[in-house]
């Protein structure tokens, strides 16, 4: 059987109910400091589940987060900012969280044992064939989000593995396997703490990549935000003066003209005779906002 690493003790947490507290602090800042440091070592695994992700998406497909306890919060986290940030449809995205809403108030750990409901929440949700399904799982044997992607596959989904241990059970029969193999805890299992934080940032990579790949990023702006509120606004006025190279005011009233349309307002800013050209200019570039760009001044 594997090493379970998670499960291990932290060689320097002898003592640690009785250091001082600055020390103790240093100790647990340093464990989440190894943690971040061996998402390195997946960037490869990152990138080839991006692709997928990404390509699920661009047909049509949905993608879909699945875990159970601090893994399954982590998923979520992730899953629930893709709206706001890429733009991408809330029916695009579904997270199955192992004892769904009631998990958010108690995160109680027999869920996460419950196999049967994990197939239930796939065929529930209808996760199948033209579908991405991403389960995690700290130790890669969670039953609930093993049977998860066993489901999911069997109806014809694309399985994406996360885990934190090498040979974990979940990487079997995955397509990508993302191995974040974190050092044991600094409080010993506590997966909340090293292996959540190397998940959470894995997780911003892949989320970020897929945007990328879906053309909802130009530099370092996420281009396809949904504007619902003023800060975000603000925000989208200052990606389009900065990228269009026109001032706020202008900005502004091409956002109003474009119904919020960072997209649309970029091409008007650019060129583009009225809304409807822009959005044919993205449609030919496959929403990608360089390439229509490039139309648009090819025109």
């Amino acid at each position: 059987m594997p090493s379970v690493k998670t499960e291990e003790r932290h060689d320097k947490a002898m003592g640690l109910d009785v250091m001082h507290p600055a020390l103790a602090l240093r100790l647990l800042a340093s464990g989440q400091q190894a943690a971040a440091k061996v998402v390195d070592a997946a960037i490869e695994s990152i990138a080839a589940a991006a692709e997928i992700a990404a390509g699920v998406l661009a047909k049509g497909g949905r993608l879909a987060y699945a875990g159970a306890g601090s893994s399954g919060l982590m998923a979520m986290t992730d899953a629930l900012e893709l709206p706001g940030t890429y733009g991408i449809a809330l029916d695009k995205v579904v997270v199955l969280l192992a004892g769904g809403a009631a998990s958010l108030t108690d995160l109680a750990g027999g869920y996460e044992d419950d196999m049967e409901l994990a197939r239930k929440d796939v065929r529930d949700a209808g996760i199948g064939a033209g579908d991405c399904l991403i389960s995690v799982s700290a130790s890669g044997s969670t039953p609930y989000a093993l049977a998860a992607a066993d489901e999911a596959r069997a109806r014809g989904a694309r399985i994406i593995a996360m885990a934190n241990n090498p040979g974990a059970v979940l990487f079997q029969n995955a397509e990508v396997a993302i191995l974040l193999q974190t050092p044991p805890e600094v409080i010993s299992g506590s997966t909340r703490m090293g292996a959540a934080t190397a998940q959470k940032i894995a997780f911003n990579m892949f989320s970020t990549l897929v945007g990328i790949h879906l053309g909802h990023v130009y530099d370092g702006h996420m281009v396809n935000l949904k504007a619902d509120n003023a800060k975000l606004r603000g925000r989208a006025i200052r990606i389009v003066s900065d990228i269009a190279g026109v001032g706020a005011t202008e900005a502004g009233r091409y956002l109003t003209t474009s119904s919020g349309s960072v997209k649309i307002a970029i091409l008007l800013a650019a060129g583009a005779k009225d809304v409807a050209a822009a959005e044919a200019a993205l449609a030919e570039a496959g929403q990608n906002l360089r390439r229509a760009l490039s139309g648009i001044a090819a025109h």
